[in-house]
Order: C-alpha cells, then structure tokens, then sequence
C-alpha cells in the first residue's frame, strides 16, 4: 500500500526533523531531502505537496514550483506560501489537509501491513540473518521480518564483550525461548576487544566494531550456507546523523557509517523510514514485551563506546557493574519509564581519594540521564538528589576502581547524550 508523501526539502536548516514529527503526528507520512533534490527524484516520490526548511532556498531547483504541487516555505523567501519557524501546528494541519488533501491514514498498523509486503518483495524465497543486539531497534525489526519470512530468518546475537550485566542471559530467554526465532549465539568478547585495543578515537572505534560485525555475520552467513540478506535496525535518526549531503557527520552509527563497501550480504532496513517512539508504537502493535518495549535505547557498540580511552576487560567490568547500580536505583525510584537513557560512563580521569584509612587512585564515572522524544534533542534529567545520593554511594563503595561519580546536565544540542 502506498501512502501519501509530503517532501521536505531541507534548506540548511536545524528545523526539518522537528517539522517531519509534527507531521507524522497527523498520521501522514513525509520524508527528508537535501534541497537540491533532483526534479526527476522529485517525480519518482510523487509528493502530496512539498515544505522548504531554511534559509538556502536558492538551491531549490525552480523547477519545483512548475510541478502543479503545494508548496509551504518555512524562513523561506521564494515559496508562494510562507510561515515563521516553527508553525503553529493548525498551519501544518491546514496545508496537509485542506491544501495537499492528504489522508491520516499513515499508522503503524498501516506500516506492518506495507512492510510486511516490502520484505516478501524484497526476499523472496531467500534466507535473512539478522544482528540481534537486545535493543529495541533489532528486536523490531527482527519481529517485523519473522512476521514476513518466519523461519527463512535466523537471528544471530553477537556478544561482544560490550553489553550491560545480564544481557546475554536475557537476550537468549526473551527471543530463544519465549519468541520462538531461531537464534545463534557467538560468543566473540575475546575478538572484539583484542581488534580495538590501544584504539582511542571514537569514530575509530565505531567503524571498526561496524566492521567487525559484519564480519561475523558473514561467516556464519557462510555456515547457514544460503543466507544472502541482512536485517538492521537502523531508524531514520541514524541516517539523519550519520551525514547527508546538506550535513555533516554528527557521529557515525555502527549500522550507517561502519559498513564495509565489500559486504556481500544485501540489506533489509524495514525501519529506515521511522523515529524512535514510533519503534515503540510499533513494538506493541507486533506483541513484543514490556522490557523490550520499554528498555533505554543502547548503541550497537555498547559500552565500547562509554569507556573513554584505551578499553581492556578490567574496565568493561567496571563500567558494567556501574551501569547496572545506576539502572536499579533509577528503577527502584519509580523514574526509569520517566527517562529517555541513562547510563554511566568510565572517563580516563583518575583521583585521589579515600578509601578505609588508605589512599586511592582511581576513575572518575559518570553518571548521564536524559529526557527525549526521538533523541535528536534531548535534556538533562533532573534526577532527585537522594537518588543521586543512593548511586554515589553505592558505586563508589561496591565498585572497586571508582572513588569519584560527578553527573551530567549537559542538553543536546550542543552535546550528544552518548559522550563518545
């Protein structure tokens, strides 16, 4: 089923993700583009009508404005209908459905329906592996495609040494044995954290554990022996941020910036076109369960990627005994359904402290939380004092190699909510 489109083409602006939210929630569907989209693109997408973001409107091919569709400029000069930045939201509403004449039609029952199709399209009669991580983002779409090609999909759950504590155990219960998916478990802790020893650079990291996994999805694409597909569950924030040509990279996804360009697996990204909290509507449309649904999003390299600096086992076991006081108290205050992710990071700070009379010198964790709708913006949880109270001391005194826990009130934009 095809649904209707609105274009947005983005100006140079900061706006766009914020305007295609407020469209999708009046369940019309739209995309993004760079304004310098081709006219013959254009066609292809048979937009219902188009909105300009920015103030680079000049690089709009005039073309557009001959194609017989609305347009809605917004802090655009050149366009027959101009509104102030962030509009009013009847504004919106007026030129989708009195200009355009679109239907709300675009829901995420509407979306298995389409997918569903897409994915049989697209696979055939062919075999899928897919990269299971435990997060919500490969769950759905591990869930979305069994929906589709049943047991033509093997998910393969890679530990690479970088989950939080328990993970593994629980990733196995959830998918193994309650949903029924054929699962393989690798155990390559050992490999990932040799191929990033003495790497200290973020984007490094990330490209190279990108890789690693592809990697290894490849070879035990070779033992299923006839597996030609591979399902992410890459959403369309990870694409925005991983660069396009109007943006630079903010940070690059594992899943979006760490592919190799010889992968001989073809992909399947049945959420591409979605936000995050569009992910979880749709996780309770498929049935998953509650500690999916509602689980705090965790980055494809894991912990990886909250050690700063050099990372070894020693302090991926920190970090992981941190993580998890951090999560419990959190919960135990009734305040985890309230955060959009927290998580403590390992900085390569050390100081001196006490510790029984004796002298210590140990890491500096952070602890980080933040508020979000779809983690392109987000602020700095204002966590009560008494829970901060109970992390402290709990991480400083149950976890050997920590005397110092400072906490994070730094908002995005100008920072990230993951600090590498």
């Amino acid at each position: 089923m095809k649904h209707q489109t609105i274009l947005i083409l983005d100006c140079g602006s900061g706006d766009s993700l914020s305007i295609a939210r407020q469209i999708r929630d009046f369940n019309v569907f739209c995309e993004i583009h760079p304004c310098d989209l081709s006219i013959s693109s254009v066609k292809s997408i048979e937009p219902a009508g188009i909105i300009l973001v920015g103030d680079q409107a000049s690089k709009v091919n005039s073309e557009i404005f001959q194609l017989d569709i609305p347009v809605l400029g917004i802090g655009v000069d050149c366009a027959p209908q101009t509104v102030p930045e962030n509009p009013d939201p009847g504004v919106l509403k007026n030129f989708l459905i009195d200009v355009c004449n679109c239907e709300t039609n675009w829901t995420m029952k509407s979306f298995i329906k389409s997918a569903v199709h897409e994915i049989k399209e697209q696979v055939g009669n062919g075999r899928a592996i897919c990269g299971l991580s435990g997060g919500i983002d490969s769950a759905v779409a591990a869930a979305l495609v069994h929906q589709a090609i049943g047991d033509q999909l093997t998910c393969i759950y890679v530990d690479h040494g970088f989950m939080r504590k328990g993970e593994t155990e629980q990733i196995i219960e959830t998918f193994q044995k309650q949903l029924k998916m054929n699962l393989i478990h690798i155990d390559a802790r050992e490999r990932f954290v040799k191929k990033i020893a003495g790497i200290t650079d973020p984007e490094q990291k990330r490209k190279i554990i990108g890789n690693e996994f592809v990697r290894v999805f490849e070879e035990e694409a070779a033992k299923i022996g006839d597996a030609k597909f591979l399902v992410q569950g890459t959403l369309y924030a990870d694409i925005v941020e991983s660069g396009t040509s109007q943006k630079g990279v903010i940070k690059s996804h594992h899943n979006v910036g760490g592919l190799p360009e010889d992968m001989e697996l073809e992909l399947v990204e049945p959420l591409k076109s979605l936000f995050k909290d569009e992910v979880r509507i749709l996780a309770q449309e498929l049935g998953l369960p509650e500690e999916i649904v509602w689980r705090h999003p965790f980055p494809g390299p894991g912990l990886a990627i909250r050690i700063l600096g050099e990372i070894d086992f020693t302090k991926l076991e920190i970090l992981r005994e941190v993580d998890a006081i951090i999560i419990e108290e959190i919960k135990k205050a009734g305040l985890y359904r309230q955060i959009w992710q927290a998580f403590g990071v390992l900085t390569n700070a050390r100081t001196v402290g006490v510790l029984d009379d004796e002298r210590t010198y140990d890491y500096v964790v952070a602890v980080r939380a933040v508020t979000s709708e779809d983690a392109m913006t987000a602020q700095w949880f204002k966590m009560p004092y008494e829970v901060l109270d109970s992390i402290s001391r709990r991480v400083m005194h149950e976890v050997k190699g920590v005397n110092r826990v400072v906490y994070d009130i730094s908002s995005k934009p100008p920072a990230t909510i993951e600090w590498e």
